[in-house]
């Protein structure tokens, strides 16, 4: 999961830093399309840091929350996770044994 939220992560920063370079570059482009082009692209990119930004502190949020719920509560916890890996062991099996 970490592996998946470090490639997210590189290609945000990726497409961000792809962006400003082409605004960059085009900054010394006259007309109106491009002026508004980049406007909007400008506006994009902003907006993807706010979005970005509020996802990330609720994510953490989130992970703070379940952190506190298992230290309050780590037997519980334990069975709820006993529980729930044994039903996926019973799918999988169950799956495994209907393909042979």
């Amino acid at each position: 999961m970490d592996k998946e939220k470090q490639a997210i992560s590189n290609d945000l920063g990726t497409l961000a830093e792809d962006a400003r370079a082409l605004l960059a570059a085009t900054a010394d482009v006259a007309g109106e399309k491009v002026g508004e082009a980049r406007k909007r692209l400008a506006a994009a990119l902003e907006n993807g840091k706010e979005i970005y930004g509020r996802v990330r502190e609720k994510t953490v949020e989130g992970a703070r929350a379940a952190d506190q719920t298992v230290r309050e509560h780590p037997y519980q916890a334990m069975g709820i996770a006993l529980g729930v890996g044994a039903l996926i062991g019973f799918l999988v099996a169950r799956q495994c044994s209907r393909n042979d």
